[in-house]
């Protein structure tokens, strides 16, 4: 075990932040910490960092073990470049090669016994600069920087032109290379596009040491961590199991104690009513029997209610008016910054209804494309046209169409003069915004809260085509929940950039990967176009084996929007081909399933008060109800 935790408490005034936090973290184990927005998951990070102390309880770290913290921002100021900076984490090493240097050329010099001696203490010192892996350190280096998405060409970047973002990253790989015994990230995906985060992914998976992940990129955690310890109500509650594993566990748990607190409620109150029945005979035998019931219930053991979820936002996504068929159309399109050509020969097509993730890395132009769509910014060339009926609802990741100095209630009742003051504030309730908090400032806000702010917003604007530039971007997991939910229900257009893949998962049909030389369609989402990108990439490497001087110097090019069509149309017959088959399994297996949905229902009836045998069937139950849901979700779209 290398860290353990026992009822840590800490208040700031008469505000608890956190009550009971108890848990421990066996070495090399992953570990995240959940909770919605300001439950104290940073908090308790820097009590366990000594940046701030605990009121109560207490905490143990493994003794000698080395601790590196990476917090949400970094503030770097320096002269030195990324590479020297990186560097630094090696200086011991780098002493010992220079060390290791200066031996060299003092053995030419030297013979007999001191010969033998310096040749010992070289062997030794060079044995020491093996061990530590002294001959890889510059490769290494390369490759963290590599993978957490910086070019060569950035190496020598001074730190203080860097944003702060970049800098972030540049301390992140710093801790990498340092291999600290315990990692405590705290959203270490921030700033990362999706290719950097699965690199991140791989290293944290085989990395040596402990690693607690503050995280909302749920995708992220399901590949990594095996425990969740969540943070509500101020206490913690320990899940072994990936975040999928921890968010199925939780409802259940969730229902399971609310049917038992509500079944205990119903005996309780029968019970009582028995008892006053009793004493109304106003019978010696009767009240006897009334007082030992009382007696009874006095010694039941009470079960607690279970606390309710933390408010959650609400969002209902309706198009006031319906648009046409084609969304939007863009043919041939490119930008140059600077004598650089970011992309080019860029052509797609939306159409109603259809929800779209834009996907790339960082720097590919995925939020230039946007203000090119959306006319902020002109493109060098090609075409773009907007079909009939279209209003666009537009989510800026940055939230510069919030201004800073407005009330967030002055903020909607600015942009929508008509809504009344009641009307103003059920909105905000609806984002969770209540009383006083309506008057708070834009420029006081979290990232989370303008987030919500701008969601409401374009709630409130009844649009057709929603344009989100990073929607899940500062909002917590059960937020993101919503929105995934309003998403799928909503019946108009969507186009989105995004590198939150568990996000993608659930709300994509389509994806365009941008690429500095045009757009790549897959019909599906993020684990289909996984899956496409594997096939490829096993296709390309059969053809490499097969002809290599032929295939080897030249790149792999973007598939053409020609090349696409064909090979939508290749899948769609093939896709038809089965489409029969297929529909009539699953309306087998969906009537399977509802008949064990009843039969579970039968079953738990019939265990009563036995809770142990009624929670075995409910989580049974649970699992068939998902699979169901599935089902019909796989029905509906090979049937629309």
């Amino acid at each position: 075990m290398i860290l353990a935790c026992r009822q840590l408490q800490k208040s700031y005034g008469i505000d608890v932040i956190l009550e009971n936090i108890t848990f421990h973290l066996e070495e090399r184990e992953k570990a995240a910490i959940v909770g919605v927005n300001g439950a104290g998951k940073t908090t308790l990070f820097r009590i366990l960092t000594g940046e701030t102390g605990a009121d109560s309880g207490e905490f143990y770290l493994k003794k000698e073990a080395s601790v590196g913290y990476l917090a949400q921002s970094q503030k770097i100021e320096s002269d030195r470049t990324i590479y020297e900076e990186m560097l630094s984490v090696f200086d011991k090493i780098i002493e010992t090669e220079q060390k290791l240097r200066e031996m060299e050329n003092e053995l030419g010099a030297l013979s007999g016994q001191k010969l033998t001696e310096k040749m010992e203490e070289y062997a030794a010192l060079q044995h020491d600069f093996e061990q530590k892996d002294g001959y890889s350190y510059q490769s290494r280096l390369k490759g963290v920087l590599k993978g957490l998405g910086f070019a060569e060409s950035d190496f020598s970047r001074p730190l203080n032109q860097l944003s702060g973002g970049q800098k972030t990253r540049v301390y992140l790989g710093k801790l990498l290379l340092s291999q600290p015994d315990l990692l405590l990230l705290d959203e270490p995906t921030n700033h990362l596009d999706i290719a950097s985060i699965e690199w991140l992914e791989d290293f944290l998976r085989s990395y040596s040491g402990a690693v607690l992940i503050i995280s909302h990129d749920r995708y992220f955690l399901d590949r990594i961590v095996t425990k969740v310890i969540e943070i509500e109500h101020k206490k913690s509650t320990v899940y072994q199991g990936n975040y999928s594993f921890y968010s199925q566990q939780k409802e259940i748990s969730r229902e399971i104690q609310q049917k038992a607190y509500d079944m205990q409620q119903k005996e309780i109150r029968h019970q009582e009513e028995v008892i006053r029945t009793l004493r109304s005979f106003n019978r010696e035998k009767s009240i006897k029997r009334a007082e030992s019931r009382e007696k009874a219930l006095g010694k039941m053991e009470r079960i607690d209610r279970p606390d309710t979820l933390p408010e959650q936002m609400r969002l209902t996504l309706t198009p006031l008016i319906t648009s046409g068929n084609d969304v939007l159309h863009a043919e041939g399109l490119s930008k140059t910054y600077g004598g650089q050509c970011i992309f080019r020969n860029t052509s797609f097509d939306v159409k109603r209804s259809e929800k779209v993730a834009i996907i790339g890395p960082n720097g590919v132009g995925k939020s230039t494309l946007f203000k090119m769509l959306l006319k902020e910014v002109p493109q060098d060339s090609g075409l773009i046209r907007f079909g009939t009926n279209v209003h666009v609802g537009y989510y800026d990741q940055e939230q510069q169409k919030l201004e800073e100095a407005k009330t967030i209630f002055d903020e909607i009742a600015d942009t929508y003069p008509t809504l009344t003051a009641g009307q103003i504030r059920n909105v905000l309730a609806a984002f969770v915004f209540t009383n006083d908090d309506v008057f708070k400032p834009i420029s006081a806000l979290s990232g989370g809260e303008k987030g919500r702010v701008s969601l409401a917003k374009i709630m409130l604007s009844k649009a057709n085509l929603l344009m989100l530039d990073e929607p899940t971007n500062h909002l917590d997991m059960f937020s993101k929940e919503v929105l995934e939910s309003a998403l799928n229900r909503y019946e108009g257009t969507v186009i989105y950039i995004s590198h939150d893949r568990y996000f993608i998962n659930k709300t994509a049909e389509k994806i365009l990967e941008l690429t500095p030389e045009g757009m790549i369609q897959y019909h599906g989402n993020y684990d289909y176009y996984l899956e496409k990108k594997a096939e490829r990439a096993r296709n390309e490497a059969e053809k490499a084996k097969e002809n290599p001087q032929k295939n080897s110097p030249r790149p792999t090019a973007p598939i053409s929007d020609t090349k696409n069509d064909w090979l939508k149309q290749k899948e769609q017959q093939a896709a038809e081909r089965k489409l029969a088959n297929k529909i009539a399994k699953l309306e087998q297996e969906i009537e399977e399933t509802e008949s064990a949905i009843a039969q579970a229902d039968e079953d738990m009836a019939a265990a009563g008060t036995d809770y142990a045998k009624a929670q075995e069937i409910f989580t049974e139950k649970s699992k068939l109800e998902e699979k169901l849901q599935e089902l019909y979700t796989q029905w509906e779209k090979l049937n629309t």
